[in-house]
């Protein structure tokens, strides 16, 4: 009967913690229900949540610590709740320590007194069981910014670099530049404990000890030698911001290592024919096909070839990130692999296209044709940004002299059709697109050219003005082609041109080429002269200065005319005095008269100008026109100051002042208006390529390679700097037992290296078994001995004692071996 009731006593108390649980739960469920349907909990006024804080209810202190947090990050004061909270740091419950911890890293450096109290009781988490509270204080340690405790976080991350999770070990990893920024003197501790963690066998703890690295020491390339390989196996499975900073510092150690060979490449061969293909030394190159081809270290080959997957990664930085490793150290074959992917991000995002845009123009800088047949993808849409389709029309003109007619075609119309919209800008930078197009392909100019010429009579004096510096441009590339027919087309338009830009543009080009177009009297830059001095005073101002000019030059060319006539009279003998002796002055018929006395009509017009611009009211016309009349009293001078010939404008690329930074940095985005690099803080070039004969030895990077496999060597490198190495990894080292990346933990080494049983590292079964068999050979040995020992009595003494001596050192082996396994 006893027996009895006490089962259904426990029942009992089974059904009455079921039944608690089952409250607890639907008080959960309720609290949830009522917070999502009203947004927000209702506000709690300070001494509730106290109430809260300090309740011993696990329910209740979480609720007053969600209510806190969330008060923290309103920017609302929490700071008098501390020593409530901070009571709450050696809670068992997992979810009230995540949320003490983030208090505490928030208010640390406002109350460091009251957070020393708790780092011991953060420290007792460090040997928790579970690793995720290990890992959790080890993070909340680091992230406290009290510079006293930097010895304590030091140790701390030595003992986390010896724990046996690899989770507690990332953490390590990513708390050792915490530690480092606020203490630098730990830096030679944290540089051990680093050394270690870059051999670690998990990809997330090499990772993020390769973060790291690049934060605290990224100069000590000696560190990563006898990791190299390793890592580069291991940058496919590693997070993404581990993938960036493990290629970041995979090209700059390619720089630094790996010298850059070329050799000359023979690209065609001179055709034979059937008796040279018999002859000895067979087909013979031509001397013009040698090109210099890079010869590629065999461990930069097992790097370019090892990142290529991760051309489909998902995150956009990772992807520009192999295309600059690709482009710094790389060939352009493999260079031409990342074209692709860089492509597929224009359809993300407008960010992340612009972006992208960015650096793939800083790639089509330089290899342009190899973007021609991605040309669909730079046509402009309606939903894009500024910024995006000013990249677009950038990549257009720069594939445009490389693609094919029918690309060519699509392009120009692209062009005339933005031309000819409704936003200033767009027209503006469609006009100057067409210009470059113009200017890299001379077969397409004249298309270029009428479009252009379409666009001068616009109403816009924006796109006008635009049109006609282009058009100028193009003039003076080739004058011969241009000057004369398309400047007197321009002049016909001067009545229909408003803009006083556009006004003042066909002026100048009036006075640079049509004067020069036709000799003698015959040539219309006198007669555009005579008609805008008819209405000189409506002129704007900048108008008015390219009229004087033309006034100027127009003069200038009559009296280089005027001085040729009377050099030719003299040489035709036209110039003899009526006296004809020696020393006589002699008239010259075609010299040219004095500005006041000349009755020519060019004349004319120059005084005329001169008299309309003496009253005009700007100080600055009347100036330059007295300078211009000066100058003129010495033709000579003045043709060299007037008439010397103009240099071609070119218009480069937007993009040019970008040229060279590296790709994938903020740098390449933000230098723009010629800021230089000397302009951003914080941008770091890339070096430059060692010369040959001073990179590293190669066989440093075979230091991983060790006998009794990788787990041996990295408990090696943790027991020298003091790191605790565990029972389990202690074995492995010892059995071989090869724990590389390519091979999980247990695998027997000869399994990983491909080698066969019996040869390299075994496992610590098939070395027991060796040393049975190794025991029945030893006695088969000893009979034989016996039998010689009969024979040979001086042998017998020399043989038995080294025979004592293996048999100790067997019975020893075999007793350490038992030790160990059992």
């Amino acid at each position: 009967m006893s027996g009895y009731k006490r089962a259904q006593m426990e029942s009992i108390s089974r059904i009455s913690s079921l039944l608690e649980s089952a409250r607890e739960l639907t008080l959960d469920a309720a609290s949830a229900a009522r917070s999502s349907s009203r947004g927000v909990s209702k506000p709690l006024d300070r001494g509730q949540i106290k109430k809260l804080l300090d309740s011993r209810n696990e329910r209740e202190v979480l609720d007053g610590l969600r209510r806190i947090i969330s008060m923290m990050y309103r920017s609302q004061k929490t700071l008098p709740y501390f020593s409530s909270i901070v009571k709450n740091v050696a809670s068992s419950n997992l979810e009230i320590k995540k949320l003490v911890y983030i208090y505490l890293t928030h208010h640390a450096e406002q109350d460091p007194d009251m957070t020393l109290l708790s780092i011991n009781t953060i420290q007792k988490s460090l040997s928790d069981s579970n690793p995720q509270v290990r890992a959790l204080a080890l993070r909340t340690m680091s992230n406290i910014r009290v510079p006293v405790i930097s010895q304590i976080v030091s140790l701390a991350i030595k003992k986390g670099v010896g724990d046996m999770s690899p989770y507690v070990r990332r953490a390590a990893a990513l708390a050792i530049p915490k530690c480092y920024r606020l203490d630098p003197g730990q830096l030679p501790q944290l540089v051990d404990y680093l050394s270690a963690l870059l051999a670690d066998r998990q990809y997330y703890v090499a990772g993020a000890a390769v973060t790291a690295f690049m934060e605290i020491c990224p100069e000590r390339l000696d560190l990563i030698h006898k990791h190299y390989r390793s890592l580069i196996k291991k940058v496919v499975d590693m997070d993404e911001w581990s993938q960036l900073s493990t290629l970041k510092l995979m090209t700059i150690y390619a720089r630094k290592c790996f010298p850059r060979r070329t050799k000359p490449a023979q690209s065609s061969t001179k055709p034979a024919d059937l008796q040279d293909f018999y002859a000895e030394n067979g087909p013979q190159p031509s001397p013009d096909s040698e090109t210099a081809v890079p010869i590629l270290d065999p461990d930069l080959e097992l790097l370019l070839g090892a990142i290529k997957p991760l051309l489909q990664s998902r995150n956009s930085a990772v992807v520009v990130a192999v295309a600059r490793v690709y482009s710094a150290v790389g060939t352009p074959p493999y260079l031409q692999q990342a074209i692709g992917p860089l492509i597929a991000l224009l359809r993300g995002p407008q960010d992340i296209q612009q972006i992208a845009l960015f650096n793939i123009v800083s790639i089509c800088l330089a290899t342009p044709a190899s973007f021609v047949r991605h040309a669909s993808h730079f046509l402009i849409r309606a939903t894009d940004s500024h910024p995006v389709w000013q990249l677009k029309l950038e990549l257009q003109t720069l594939i445009f002299p490389h693609s094919p007619a029918a690309t060519k075609s699509l392009i120009l119309n692209e062009l005339e059709h933005f031309s000819r919209g409704t936003d200033k800008i767009l027209v503006r930078e469609a006009v100057r697109a067409i210009g470059r197009c113009a200017q890299s392909d001379s077969a397409t100019a004249p298309r270029c050219l009428r479009l252009l010429l379409g666009q001068i009579t616009s109403l816009d004096g924006t796109l006008a003005a635009e049109s006609l510096t282009v058009i100028r441009h193009l003039i003076q590339q080739d004058p011969t082609a241009h000057g004369t027919t398309t400047v007197v087309r321009l002049a016909r338009n001067l009545d229909s041109a408003t803009d006083p830009n556009a006004r003042a543009t066909i002026i100048w080009l009036v006075g640079e080429f049509a004067g020069l177009g036709r000799g003698g009297e015959d040539n219309i830059a006198a007669d555009v002269l005579r008609i805008l001095l008819k209405g000189f005073g409506d002129e704007d101002e900048v108008a008015k200065r390219q009229v004087v000019l033309l006034g100027a030059k127009v003069y200038l060319h009559y009296l280089n005319r005027v001085s040729e006539e009377g050099a030719a009279a003299v040489k035709r003998g036209e110039g003899e005095g009526e006296g004809e002796g020696f020393g006589e002055v002699v008239a010259v018929p075609g010299a040219p008269k004095l500005l006041e006395d000349d009755d020519h009509p060019i004349a004319k017009l120059w005084r005329y100008v001169l008299s309309l611009v003496r009253y005009d009211t700007s100080y600055d016309l009347r100036d330059r026109t007295r300078l211009y009349k000066a100058l003129l009293g010495v033709p000579q001078l003045a043709t060299l100051m007037l008439l010397a010939p103009k240099p071609a404008p070119q218009a480069p690329s937007p993009s040019e002042t970008r040229k060279g930074f590296v790709l994938g940095s903020a740098a390449l985005v933000l230098a723009d208006g010629g800021v230089g690099v000397h302009g951003l803080r914080g941008y770091e070039p890339l070096p430059e390529w060692v010369k040959e004969g001073e990179e590293p030895d190669p066989k440093l990077r075979e230091g991983e390679v060790q006998a009794g496999g990788a787990a041996a060597s990295y408990a090696g490198e943790r027991k020298a700097v003091g790191v605790v190495v565990s029972a389990a990894e202690k074995l492995d080292g010892m059995a071989g037992v090869s724990a590389g990346s390519g091979s999980g933990a247990g695998t027997p080494a000869w399994r990983a290296n491909g080698a066969a049983p019996g040869v390299g590292a075994k496992t610590l079964d098939d070395w027991l078994a060796e040393e049975e068999g190794g025991d029945e050979e030893e006695e088969s040995e000893e009979t034989e001995e016996e039998s010689e020992e009969e024979e040979e009595d001086d042998e017998d003494g020399e043989e038995e004692e080294g025979d004592e001596e293996e048999e100790s050192e067997d019975d020893d082996e075999r007793a350490e071996n038992a030790r160990l396994v059992s």
